[in-house]
């Protein structure tokens, strides 16, 4: 999910870095996520202000506050049965 480079930066950023430090580093940079993009600014900018002790910690953040233009299909489980109604409902099979 980290296109662009982004992830490697990330990584070698000097730590401990705060949230505001990312942001004003990095926060221009286009994340390229499933159903569109998002700007590394926007994804941070929804976490409280916190201080990362390595680059693990920061990428953890930007994967857990991405918005939900990551998810491929929203609401989507292969484990549940398709809801009536759904447009995603398989045609109907006769035997």
């Amino acid at each position: 999910m980290l296109l662009n480079g982004t992830g490697e930066v990330i990584d070698d950023h000097e730590y401990p870095a705060t949230t505001e430090e990312l942001i004003e580093e990095y926060g221009d940079r286009t994340l390229e996520l499933p159903n569109g993009t998002e700007t590394v600014s926007d994804v941070l900018a929804r976490l409280e202000p916190e201080t990362f002790e390595n680059s693990e910690d920061a990428r953890f953040a930007v994967y857990l506050a991405v918005s939900d233009k990551a998810v491929g299909r929203v609401g989507y489980s292969d484990r549940d049965p398709t809801p009536v109604g759904s447009p995603y409902s398989p045609d109907a099979v006769s035997f």
